[in-house]
């Protein structure tokens, strides 16, 4: 065998073996994730019954056994909380008397509560158990099932503490585990498979054609970064087209009602408290629309190689400060034409003063300028808003906002220049001058 030959075998019995070491400890940690995201299912499905449907059927009521009290408790939890996935429902009182059960032979009996429930009750937390079908609270239970018990303390309408139980089969929670398994498997597997089956041309490249195979991977990194980007801009699009604007349709209809009992209520003050309920209602939407939309754009960026370019992914960065109350003002020279790595640089440059201006400066204007230095571009976000000593930005970047830090470093990277200038009270200049090629 020559020397190719023997290198390129040992390089493949290397990535082989490397290969199975991976898989097979990458197999346990998601099988103990599977186990553990299965439970925390199991755990969360017995959450949401206990503050959606039990908390606010639960009256005293049903603890001191009053019939109307524990027929409306039976009813929600027949409706709502029995499925194929829940199959009982208990709530224990402290001293262990079962005060409702579906199975209506348990209700009044008392037993002797475990320790995990009894931790349960004392700290607040939800906690899971295999059920134990030899005791006697559980004689009605099916012997030919497995069940998982979840239990978390609720409390009655007038704050006094119980303790609701669901019983799960645990080969629901099996499917789960499986499900959350084989979602992870194949992307192990894949990767693997997929490492493998580059790596083995990628030796033979490495002796033979260096050249190609650096090609080669480059385009596989190009497609991949294209998918992701695909998939960035669906995320967005199905934000923007679905939930913002069924939050803006939302927020009308709440200002609507709010101005229409302003003229229906007399005298206006009885509609006092319900106007400013809805009025508070309508601002959180309006609110949570232009985080949305902040959002929107943080994860799909307008595109730079459109007909606006650079000028029209920062007006896109402006427009959840506008909606906000924040004057704005965009000022780009036209026919400014930069290349592609040069645009991206100058939008991270303004994503990351607007952000900043957004959370952190309190500002009442701030504007945004691109212009043509003499031998590059130049991007300055300048705002009015409260700004900052050298003293507090040494203080947050021990707390782990290096933002600035960074940005400086990639503008440097790139041969340019940026500049913070900064006075308490009298805002923030955040300037990026880059050379163009």
């Amino acid at each position: 065998m020559n020397p190719v030959r023997r290198l390129v075998a040992r390089f493949i019995a290397a990535g082989l073996a490397a290969a199975i070491l991976v898989a097979a400890g990458a197999f346990v940690v998601i099988s103990r994730a599977a186990t553990s995201e299965a439970i925390r299912i199991a755990e969360e499905v017995t959450r949401v019954d206990a503050h959606a449907v039990i908390a606010p059927a639960l009256s005293d009521g049903v603890v001191s056994g009053d019939s109307a009290a524990l027929q409306a408790m039976d009813t929600a939890v027949r409706d709502r909380v029995l499925t194929d996935r829940v199959l009982r429902v208990k709530i224990w009182a402290p001293d262990g008397r079962i005060v409702y059960s579906d199975e209506p032979r348990l209700v009044g009996g008392t037993y002797t509560l475990g320790e995990d429930e009894l931790a349960a009750l004392r700290t607040g937390d939800v906690a899971a158990d295999v059920t134990d079908l030899s005791r006697p609270e559980n004689r009605f239970e099916q012997r030919d099932r497995n069940l998982l018990e979840v239990y978390l303390p609720v409390r009655t309408t007038s704050g006094r503490a119980l303790l609701f139980e669901t019983y799960q089969p645990l080969a629901t929670i099996g499917d789960d585990e499986r499900r959350v398994f084989m979602s992870f498997v194949p992307v192990v597997a894949g990767g693997l498979v997929l490492l493998l089956l580059i790596q083995v041309p990628l030796a033979l490249r490495l002796a033979r054609r260096l050249q190609h195979a650096r090609q080669d991977r480059e385009a596989l990194l190009q497609r991949a970064i294209d998918a992701s980007r695909a998939e960035r801009h669906r995320i967005a699009r199905d934000l923007h087209d679905g939930v913002v604007q069924d939050i803006v349709g939302t927020s009308y209809r709440l200002t609507a009602e709010s101005a229409r009992l302003r003229q229906a209520v007399d005298p206006p003050q009885a509609a006092a408290p319900t106007v400013t309920v809805l009025d508070g209602a309508a601002a959180e939407m309006r609110r949570a629309t232009r985080d949305l939309r902040t959002l929107i754009v943080e994860i799909a960026p307008p595109t730079l190689r459109d007909e606006e370019g650079l000028a029209g992914a920062v007006f896109a960065l402006l427009a959840p400060l506008t909606e906000g109350g924040v004057a704005t003002e965009l000022d780009a020279v036209p026919g400014l034409d930069l290349d592609a790595e040069t645009a991206a640089l100058l939008f991270r440059v303004a994503q990351e003063g607007l952000r900043n201006v957004a959370h952190h400066a309190g500002a009442r204007r701030v504007g945004v300028r691109i212009e043509r230095t003499g031998g590059g571009a130049a991007l300055t976000v300048e705002d009015d808003g409260r700004g900052f000593s050298v003293e507090d930005r040494r203080r947050r970047a021990r707390q782990g906002h290096v933002g600035l830090d960074l940005l400086r470093s990639l503008v440097e990277g790139a041969g340019g220049l940026l500049t913070v200038q900064s006075t308490p009270g009298s805002g923030t200049r955040l300037r990026a001058e880059v050379p163009l090629p």
